[in-house]
Protein backbone atom coordinates (compact mmCIF):
# COMPACT_ATOMS: atom_id res chain seq x y z
CA UNK A 1 0.00 0.00 0.00
CA UNK A 2 2.56 2.39 1.07
CA UNK A 3 4.95 1.30 -1.94
CA UNK A 4 1.77 2.16 -4.47
CA UNK A 5 1.52 5.78 -2.36
CA UNK A 6 5.73 6.63 -2.94
CA UNK A 7 5.24 5.19 -6.47
CA UNK A 8 2.45 7.22 -7.56
CA UNK A 9 3.93 10.49 -5.50
CA UNK A 10 7.14 9.97 -7.74
CA UNK A 11 4.99 9.70 -11.07
CA UNK A 12 2.89 13.11 -10.06
CA UNK A 13 6.20 14.93 -9.16
CA UNK A 14 7.57 14.10 -12.60
CA UNK A 15 4.84 15.02 -13.96
CA UNK A 16 4.77 18.15 -12.41
CA UNK A 17 8.25 18.90 -13.81
CA UNK A 18 7.32 17.88 -16.90
CA UNK A 19 4.17 20.08 -17.40
CA UNK A 20 6.57 23.21 -15.34
CA UNK A 21 3.81 23.69 -12.87
CA UNK A 22 5.74 26.02 -10.48
CA UNK A 23 6.45 27.75 -14.01
CA UNK A 24 2.71 28.00 -14.64
CA UNK A 25 2.16 29.47 -10.81
CA UNK A 26 4.37 32.05 -11.66
CA UNK A 27 2.79 33.20 -14.72
CA UNK A 28 -0.64 33.17 -13.15
CA UNK A 29 0.84 35.42 -10.67
CA UNK A 30 1.86 37.45 -13.23
CA UNK A 31 -1.51 37.88 -14.69
CA UNK A 32 -3.23 38.10 -11.13
CA UNK A 33 -1.15 41.31 -10.92
CA UNK A 34 -2.02 42.73 -14.85
CA UNK A 35 -5.96 42.21 -13.59
CA UNK A 36 -5.43 44.16 -10.79
CA UNK A 37 -4.19 46.81 -12.41
CA UNK A 38 -6.00 50.31 -13.36
CA UNK A 39 -7.76 50.51 -16.89
CA UNK A 40 -7.16 46.59 -17.62
CA UNK A 41 -10.44 46.78 -18.62
CA UNK A 42 -10.10 49.52 -21.24
CA UNK A 43 -8.74 46.88 -23.94
CA UNK A 44 -11.74 44.82 -23.42
CA UNK A 45 -10.25 41.65 -26.50
CA UNK A 46 -6.95 42.22 -24.37
CA UNK A 47 -8.51 41.89 -21.23
CA UNK A 48 -10.63 38.64 -21.79
CA UNK A 49 -8.00 36.79 -23.71
CA UNK A 50 -5.69 37.62 -20.14
CA UNK A 51 -9.06 36.48 -17.69
CA UNK A 52 -9.37 33.34 -20.21
CA UNK A 53 -5.42 32.18 -19.74
CA UNK A 54 -5.69 32.82 -16.16
CA UNK A 55 -8.80 30.40 -15.52
CA UNK A 56 -7.04 27.75 -17.84
CA UNK A 57 -4.22 27.82 -15.90
CA UNK A 58 -5.46 28.22 -12.27
CA UNK A 59 -7.92 24.88 -13.27
CA UNK A 60 -4.74 23.28 -14.39
CA UNK A 61 -2.88 24.03 -11.63
CA UNK A 62 -5.26 23.55 -8.58
CA UNK A 63 -6.01 19.84 -10.14
CA UNK A 64 -2.79 19.06 -9.25
CA UNK A 65 -2.43 20.92 -6.41
CA UNK A 66 -4.40 19.01 -4.97
CA UNK A 67 -4.14 15.69 -6.45
CA UNK A 68 -0.42 16.15 -5.27
CA UNK A 69 -1.74 16.73 -1.25
CA UNK A 70 -4.40 14.22 -0.77
CA UNK A 71 -1.48 11.43 -2.38
CA UNK A 72 0.93 13.45 0.94
CA UNK A 73 -1.59 13.32 2.93
CA UNK A 74 -2.83 9.74 2.55
CA UNK A 75 1.26 8.59 2.62
CA UNK A 76 1.30 10.40 5.91
CA UNK A 77 -1.12 8.48 7.50
CA UNK A 78 0.20 5.22 6.10
CA UNK A 79 3.17 6.09 7.47
CA UNK A 80 1.62 6.61 11.01
CA UNK A 81 -0.16 2.99 10.55
CA UNK A 82 3.33 1.49 11.38
CA UNK A 83 2.94 2.45 14.75
CA UNK A 84 -0.64 2.16 15.70
CA UNK A 85 -1.95 -0.45 13.12
CA UNK A 86 -5.87 0.34 12.16
CA UNK A 87 -7.44 -2.45 9.67
CA UNK A 88 -10.26 -0.30 9.17
CA UNK A 89 -8.53 3.03 8.05
CA UNK A 90 -6.20 0.94 5.87
CA UNK A 91 -8.97 -0.48 3.60
CA UNK A 92 -9.73 3.07 3.51
CA UNK A 93 -6.16 3.88 2.62
CA UNK A 94 -6.43 1.53 -0.13
CA UNK A 95 -9.73 2.15 -1.79
CA UNK A 96 -8.60 6.24 -1.60
CA UNK A 97 -5.27 5.07 -3.43
CA UNK A 98 -7.02 2.86 -6.42
CA UNK A 99 -9.43 6.23 -7.29
CA UNK A 100 -6.38 8.47 -6.98
CA UNK A 101 -3.94 6.49 -9.55
CA UNK A 102 -7.20 5.90 -11.62
CA UNK A 103 -7.24 10.08 -11.85
CA UNK A 104 -3.67 10.37 -12.58
CA UNK A 105 -4.06 7.97 -15.36
CA UNK A 106 -6.35 10.31 -17.08
CA UNK A 107 -5.01 13.75 -16.03
CA UNK A 108 -1.64 11.93 -17.24
CA UNK A 109 -3.21 11.54 -21.07
CA UNK A 110 -1.90 15.68 -20.91
CA UNK A 111 1.53 14.72 -21.48
CA UNK A 112 0.60 13.36 -25.21
CA UNK A 113 -0.24 17.31 -25.70
CA UNK A 114 3.93 18.06 -26.70
CA UNK A 115 3.05 19.97 -30.08
CA UNK A 116 4.55 22.93 -30.77
CA UNK A 117 0.58 24.31 -31.32
CA UNK A 118 -1.26 21.52 -28.89
CA UNK A 119 -2.16 24.24 -26.33
CA UNK A 120 -3.47 26.73 -28.88
CA UNK A 121 -7.33 27.10 -29.76
CA UNK A 122 -7.94 25.79 -33.01
CA UNK A 123 -9.77 26.94 -36.84
CA UNK A 124 -11.73 23.85 -38.20
CA UNK A 125 -12.87 23.91 -41.87
CA UNK A 126 -14.87 21.23 -43.20
CA UNK A 127 -15.56 20.82 -46.83
CA UNK A 128 -18.12 18.40 -48.69
CA UNK A 129 -16.82 16.01 -51.32
CA UNK A 130 -18.03 15.38 -54.75
CA UNK A 131 -21.33 13.47 -54.71
CA UNK A 132 -23.79 16.41 -54.41
CA UNK A 133 -26.57 16.51 -51.24
CA UNK A 134 -25.35 12.72 -50.23
CA UNK A 135 -21.59 14.56 -49.39
CA UNK A 136 -23.05 17.70 -48.45
CA UNK A 137 -25.18 15.83 -45.59
CA UNK A 138 -22.05 13.95 -44.46
CA UNK A 139 -20.36 17.14 -44.09
CA UNK A 140 -23.02 17.99 -41.96
CA UNK A 141 -23.13 15.29 -39.77
CA UNK A 142 -19.38 16.18 -39.41
CA UNK A 143 -19.89 19.49 -38.32
CA UNK A 144 -22.15 18.25 -35.59
CA UNK A 145 -20.08 15.87 -34.49
CA UNK A 146 -17.30 18.72 -33.97
CA UNK A 147 -19.61 20.78 -32.22
CA UNK A 148 -20.93 18.39 -29.62
CA UNK A 149 -17.07 17.27 -29.24
CA UNK A 150 -16.61 21.20 -28.46
CA UNK A 151 -19.33 21.47 -26.07
CA UNK A 152 -18.92 18.21 -24.17
CA UNK A 153 -14.94 20.15 -23.27
CA UNK A 154 -17.01 23.12 -22.43
CA UNK A 155 -14.76 25.06 -25.41
CA UNK A 156 -16.37 27.75 -27.23
CA UNK A 157 -17.06 27.15 -30.90
CA UNK A 158 -17.96 29.85 -33.47
CA UNK A 159 -19.33 29.83 -36.54
CA UNK A 160 -17.06 32.02 -38.67
CA UNK A 161 -18.79 30.58 -42.53
CA UNK A 162 -21.16 28.35 -43.39
CA UNK A 163 -22.23 27.93 -46.93
CA UNK A 164 -25.32 25.99 -47.21
CA UNK A 165 -26.38 22.93 -49.47
CA UNK A 166 -29.03 23.60 -52.18
CA UNK A 167 -30.80 20.49 -50.53
CA UNK A 168 -29.77 20.09 -47.80
CA UNK A 169 -26.42 19.23 -45.76
CA UNK A 170 -23.34 22.29 -46.22
CA UNK A 171 -20.77 22.04 -48.57
CA UNK A 172 -18.37 24.09 -45.93
CA UNK A 173 -18.26 25.45 -42.88
CA UNK A 174 -15.04 27.11 -40.78
CA UNK A 175 -15.24 27.06 -36.73
CA UNK A 176 -13.27 28.35 -34.54
CA UNK A 177 -12.49 26.90 -31.75
CA UNK A 178 -11.46 28.53 -28.27
CA UNK A 179 -10.07 25.80 -25.56
CA UNK A 180 -6.72 25.27 -23.91
CA UNK A 181 -5.16 21.74 -25.88
CA UNK A 182 -8.41 22.66 -28.74
CA UNK A 183 -5.50 21.98 -31.82
CA UNK A 184 -3.73 19.25 -29.64
CA UNK A 185 -7.36 17.18 -29.59
CA UNK A 186 -8.85 18.18 -33.11
CA UNK A 187 -5.45 17.58 -35.24
CA UNK A 188 -6.89 13.68 -35.11
CA UNK A 189 -9.72 15.03 -37.40
CA UNK A 190 -7.37 16.64 -40.20
CA UNK A 191 -8.26 14.64 -43.17
CA UNK A 192 -10.52 12.73 -45.19
CA UNK A 193 -13.59 11.09 -43.64
CA UNK A 194 -15.52 8.24 -45.55
CA UNK A 195 -18.90 7.44 -45.18
CA UNK A 196 -20.83 4.19 -46.19
CA UNK A 197 -24.96 4.08 -45.70
CA UNK A 198 -27.76 3.81 -47.58
CA UNK A 199 -29.20 7.02 -48.45
CA UNK A 200 -31.60 9.23 -47.68
CA UNK A 201 -31.83 11.39 -50.50
CA UNK A 202 -32.41 7.94 -52.65
CA UNK A 203 -35.72 6.73 -53.58
CA UNK A 204 -34.40 3.04 -54.34
CA UNK A 205 -32.35 2.66 -50.99
CA UNK A 206 -29.26 2.10 -52.68
CA UNK A 207 -25.64 2.10 -50.88
CA UNK A 208 -23.66 5.52 -51.09
CA UNK A 209 -20.37 6.02 -50.22
CA UNK A 210 -19.59 9.56 -49.83
CA UNK A 211 -16.19 11.67 -48.77
CA UNK A 212 -15.68 14.88 -46.88
CA UNK A 213 -12.66 16.17 -45.59
CA UNK A 214 -11.50 18.10 -42.19
CA UNK A 215 -8.96 20.76 -41.59
CA UNK A 216 -7.51 21.73 -38.10
CA UNK A 217 -4.61 24.65 -37.94
CA UNK A 218 -3.92 25.92 -34.80
CA UNK A 219 -5.00 29.88 -33.97
CA UNK A 220 -1.70 31.30 -33.90
CA UNK A 221 -1.17 33.87 -31.15
CA UNK A 222 -0.32 37.73 -32.89
CA UNK A 223 3.27 37.20 -32.22
CA UNK A 224 3.27 34.30 -34.26
CA UNK A 225 1.70 35.59 -37.15
CA UNK A 226 3.60 35.91 -40.85
CA UNK A 227 3.46 39.13 -42.29
CA UNK A 228 1.58 39.81 -45.63
CA UNK A 229 1.80 41.95 -48.07
CA UNK A 230 -1.54 43.89 -48.73
CA UNK A 231 -0.56 43.51 -52.55
CA UNK A 232 -0.87 39.77 -52.66
CA UNK A 233 -4.85 39.94 -52.23
CA UNK A 234 -7.45 40.15 -53.60
CA UNK A 235 -10.48 40.89 -51.40
CA UNK A 236 -14.27 40.35 -52.36
CA UNK A 237 -17.52 41.75 -50.44
CA UNK A 238 -20.84 40.07 -51.28
CA UNK A 239 -24.30 39.64 -49.16
CA UNK A 240 -24.48 36.83 -46.46
CA UNK A 241 -25.96 33.95 -46.96
CA UNK A 242 -25.71 33.00 -43.10
CA UNK A 243 -28.72 32.79 -40.81
CA UNK A 244 -30.78 36.42 -40.59
CA UNK A 245 -30.48 38.87 -38.38
CA UNK A 246 -30.91 42.79 -39.26
CA UNK A 247 -28.73 43.74 -42.00
CA UNK A 248 -27.38 40.32 -42.14
CA UNK A 249 -28.13 39.25 -45.36
CA UNK A 250 -28.94 43.03 -46.74
CA UNK A 251 -26.02 44.59 -46.76
CA UNK A 252 -22.56 43.50 -48.53
CA UNK A 253 -21.27 42.31 -44.91
CA UNK A 254 -19.49 39.21 -46.14
CA UNK A 255 -15.86 38.81 -47.24
CA UNK A 256 -13.60 36.74 -49.16
CA UNK A 257 -9.64 36.92 -49.40
CA UNK A 258 -7.50 35.10 -52.28
CA UNK A 259 -3.80 35.10 -51.12
CA UNK A 260 -2.64 35.27 -54.68
CA UNK A 261 0.81 33.46 -54.42
CA UNK A 262 -1.00 30.16 -53.27
CA UNK A 263 -4.47 30.46 -54.12
CA UNK A 264 -5.59 29.87 -50.55
CA UNK A 265 -9.38 31.37 -49.99
CA UNK A 266 -10.75 32.13 -46.97
CA UNK A 267 -13.97 33.95 -46.14
CA UNK A 268 -16.30 35.03 -43.11
CA UNK A 269 -19.94 36.37 -42.77
CA UNK A 270 -20.81 35.35 -39.15
CA UNK A 271 -20.30 38.93 -37.85
CA UNK A 272 -22.27 42.01 -39.29
CA UNK A 273 -19.95 44.49 -39.96
CA UNK A 274 -17.32 43.80 -43.15
CA UNK A 275 -14.71 45.24 -40.90
CA UNK A 276 -14.70 42.89 -38.56
CA UNK A 277 -15.34 39.82 -40.72
CA UNK A 278 -12.19 40.97 -43.06
CA UNK A 279 -10.40 40.94 -39.44
CA UNK A 280 -11.46 37.48 -39.03
CA UNK A 281 -10.99 36.16 -42.74
CA UNK A 282 -6.97 38.01 -42.11
CA UNK A 283 -6.62 36.00 -38.86
CA UNK A 284 -7.60 32.44 -40.35
CA UNK A 285 -5.80 33.05 -43.47
CA UNK A 286 -2.50 33.89 -41.26
CA UNK A 287 -3.36 30.89 -39.44
CA UNK A 288 -3.57 28.85 -42.70
CA UNK A 289 -0.47 30.40 -44.09
CA UNK A 290 1.94 29.72 -41.00
CA UNK A 291 1.23 26.02 -41.01
CA UNK A 292 2.08 25.88 -45.05
CA UNK A 293 4.94 27.67 -43.75
CA UNK A 294 5.84 25.08 -41.15
CA UNK A 295 5.08 22.03 -42.68
CA UNK A 296 7.40 22.99 -45.83
CA UNK A 297 10.21 23.67 -43.22
CA UNK A 298 9.27 20.18 -41.64
CA UNK A 299 9.57 18.68 -45.11
CA UNK A 300 12.70 20.26 -45.32
CA UNK A 301 13.91 18.55 -42.28
CA UNK A 302 13.10 15.24 -43.57
CA UNK A 303 14.86 15.53 -46.92
CA UNK A 304 18.11 16.39 -45.38
CA UNK A 305 17.61 13.41 -42.74
CA UNK A 306 16.97 11.20 -45.94
CA UNK A 307 13.65 10.27 -43.98
CA UNK A 308 11.26 12.35 -46.37
CA UNK A 309 7.79 11.01 -46.42
CA UNK A 310 4.40 12.08 -48.11
CA UNK A 311 2.19 14.26 -46.12
CA UNK A 312 -1.20 13.04 -45.04
CA UNK A 313 -3.22 16.32 -45.75
CA UNK A 314 -6.21 15.20 -47.57
CA UNK A 315 -5.65 11.57 -47.17
CA UNK A 316 -8.64 9.28 -46.01
CA UNK A 317 -7.75 8.59 -42.58
CA UNK A 318 -11.32 7.29 -40.98
CA UNK A 319 -13.95 4.99 -42.43
CA UNK A 320 -17.66 5.44 -40.98
CA UNK A 321 -19.82 2.71 -42.11
CA UNK A 322 -23.56 2.17 -41.04
CA UNK A 323 -24.62 -0.62 -43.89
CA UNK A 324 -24.60 -3.54 -44.17
CA UNK A 325 -22.87 -3.76 -40.46
CA UNK A 326 -21.77 -0.87 -38.29
CA UNK A 327 -17.92 0.26 -37.78
CA UNK A 328 -15.93 3.21 -37.22
CA UNK A 329 -12.39 2.99 -37.87
CA UNK A 330 -9.46 4.77 -38.31
CA UNK A 331 -7.04 3.95 -40.94
CA UNK A 332 -4.19 5.04 -39.58
CA UNK A 333 -4.54 3.68 -35.51
CA UNK A 334 -6.91 0.91 -36.57
CA UNK A 335 -8.56 1.97 -33.58
CA UNK A 336 -12.41 1.16 -34.05
CA UNK A 337 -15.62 0.83 -32.74
CA UNK A 338 -18.96 -0.82 -33.55
CA UNK A 339 -20.99 2.15 -31.73
CA UNK A 340 -21.04 4.98 -34.47
CA UNK A 341 -23.72 7.10 -32.86
CA UNK A 342 -21.73 7.84 -29.89
CA UNK A 343 -18.73 8.72 -32.00
CA UNK A 344 -21.18 10.83 -34.44
CA UNK A 345 -22.57 12.30 -31.35
CA UNK A 346 -19.43 13.97 -30.47
CA UNK A 347 -17.89 10.57 -28.45
CA UNK A 348 -13.87 10.99 -29.82
CA UNK A 349 -11.69 11.14 -26.75
CA UNK A 350 -11.03 7.05 -27.51
CA UNK A 351 -9.67 8.34 -31.22
CA UNK A 352 -7.93 11.26 -30.13
CA UNK A 353 -6.09 9.07 -27.58
CA UNK A 354 -5.20 6.31 -30.26
CA UNK A 355 -3.91 8.61 -32.24
CA UNK A 356 -1.74 10.85 -29.79
CA UNK A 357 0.00 7.25 -29.01
CA UNK A 358 0.37 6.48 -32.69
CA UNK A 359 2.11 9.80 -33.12
CA UNK A 360 4.41 8.90 -29.94
CA UNK A 361 4.98 5.55 -31.33
CA UNK A 362 6.88 6.64 -34.74
CA UNK A 363 4.85 3.70 -37.10
CA UNK A 364 3.74 5.91 -39.78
Amino acid sequence: MKENLKTLQEKITSTWQLLDIDEQKQEMQQLEQDMQAEGFWNDTEKATAISKRHEELKTEIDTWQSLKEEVEGLLSLAEELDVSPDKEIETEIETKTGALEKQFEKLEFILLFDGKHDKDSALVTIQAGSGGTEAQDWAEMLERMILRFVEKKGWKATLLDETRGAEAGIKSATIEVEGRYAFGHLKSEHGTHRLVRISPFDAEGMRHTSFASIEVIPEMASAETIVIDPKELRVDTFMSGGKGGQSVNTTYSAVRIVHLPTGITVQCQNERSQIQNRETAMKVLQAKLQKVQEEKEEEERLKLRGEHKSPEWGNQIRNYVLHPYHLVKDVRTKHETADDVRVLNGEIDDFIEAYLRWLKSDIK
